[in-house]
């Protein structure tokens, strides 16, 4: 099963949409957490600590700091870049398609980006 965790910028609606869909997806956000304010290292820790695929709209710093990780043979349990001008209904269903078709570990050291199409 693939673990969600929410960056705190992450659209709520896709959050909410996405377990309207599919309600036993396992996601969390960054705000449970206890990590609002904290900065993309200590976020990308706590991600790989937890066995989380991140879920951000941090198509810069974000997946600057993953691959410095990579590049530090540090653990990165994966992220997918959702762009915020991509269509909610089309991330959504991309999202299912990821939780019903792939596990955790399909996704360690890649960044990947939606929509898949």
């Amino acid at each position: 099963m693939i673990r969600f965790l929410a960056d705190e910028d992450f659209d709520n609606d896709i959050i909410r949409g996405l377990l309207h869909r599919r309600d036993k997806t396992d996601i969390t956000r960054v705000q449970d957490e206890g990590l609002s304010g904290e900065d993309d290292s200590a976020v990308l820790e706590w991600s790989a600590s937890n066995g989380r695929v991140l879920l951000t709209h941090d198509v810069n710093t974000m997946t600057a700091e993953a691959y410095n990780r990579l590049e530090s043979g540090l653990h990165m349990p994966g992220i997918i870049v959702v762009p915020q001008s991509a269509s909610i209904e089309i991330v959504i269903d991309d999202l299912c398609l990821i939780a019903d078709c792939s596990e955790g570990q399909d996704w360690e050291g890649q960044v990947r980006y939606l929509p898949l199409q």
